[in-house]
């Protein structure tokens, strides 16, 4: 069984993951025998991360680029070119949000949020994509999609909107992508306590909420994602496609 879930020679990139789910997921591909390259925006943040993983006797290193910028994303990729580093498995984690209601919300804001979110995935999905195809063998690309790719809230339409797109743009990937061996699907993590949400879990009303809305009465941890994301990037889910799965507790299962 431990094939079926073995990462060694595997190289993964993920967005966002100097911190929070995006660091708890590389370090459970890194566990699982992947090379993981960290990404982020600080790289004294990035810097700390590295070596947290390095002193595990985990492989990891780190790069700084825009995700809503092709150019950028370009560059980044004929860098890795350049280097001999193939991308076998992309994890599309970074994100924003932004909360405010729509009749006061600015175009600027919500494009931000959007080219943040989804956007970026498009684009980091093409390029990896692009060298998938070419040198054969497939690949894994997980995209992270949210409560919000299936149901709304007030107050985070952009988010909404841009995670909604996601879990199509994830069935869209792999309906042009299955044929060359990639495995293109997503995850939709529930309320995760982490640094950006953590001011939510500070409100006794919001955490309540959470708490009883949910069937398994509590917040998510990072930690939680890291089977599923495994399992996404692995062989065992060779056959796997199109697909969002949600790791929430149960919240949408219930009314």
């Amino acid at each position: 069984m431990s094939a079926l879930f073995d990462l060694t020679g595997k190289t993964a990139l993920v967005t966002g993951s100097s911190g929070g789910l995006g660091f708890a997921m590389a370090q459970g591909l890194a566990e699982a025998g992947a090379e993981v390259i960290l990404h982020g925006r600080n790289q004294a943040k990035l810097d700390e991360a590295v070596s947290e993983l390095r002193d595990a006797g985990l492989t990891a290193d780190s790069v700084s680029f825009d995700i809503t910028q092709e150019t950028s994303i370009e560059s980044a990729f004929k860098d890795f070119d350049a280097a001999h580093r193939q991308i076998d498995i992309l994890v599309n984690n970074a994100g924003m949000q932004w909360r405010k209601p729509m009749t006061e919300l600015a175009l600027e804001d919500w494009q931000k949020v959007i080219d943040t979110n989804l956007t970026s995935a498009f684009l980091m999905g093409k390029q990896a994509a692009r060298r998938m195809i070419q040198r054969g063998g497939g690949g894994k690309i997980i995209n992270i999609g949210s409560l919000t790719s299936q149901v709304a809230r007030a107050t985070v339409a952009p988010y909404t909107a841009a995670k909604g797109g996601v879990r199509l743009l994830t069935c869209s990937m792999a309906a042009e992508w299955a044929q060359y061996g990639i495995q293109s699907n997503a995850i939709g993590p529930g309320y995760m306590l982490t640094e950006m949400t953590q001011p939510l879990a500070n409100d006794p009303d919001f955490d309540g909420w959470v708490r009883k809305r949910s069937p398994s009465g509590r917040w998510g941890t990072p930690e939680d994602l890291v089977g599923t994301v495994v399992y996404l990037a692995a062989p065992a889910s060779n056959y796997v496609n199109g697909q969002i799965v949600y790791v929430d507790g149960g919240m949408l299962a219930v009314l």
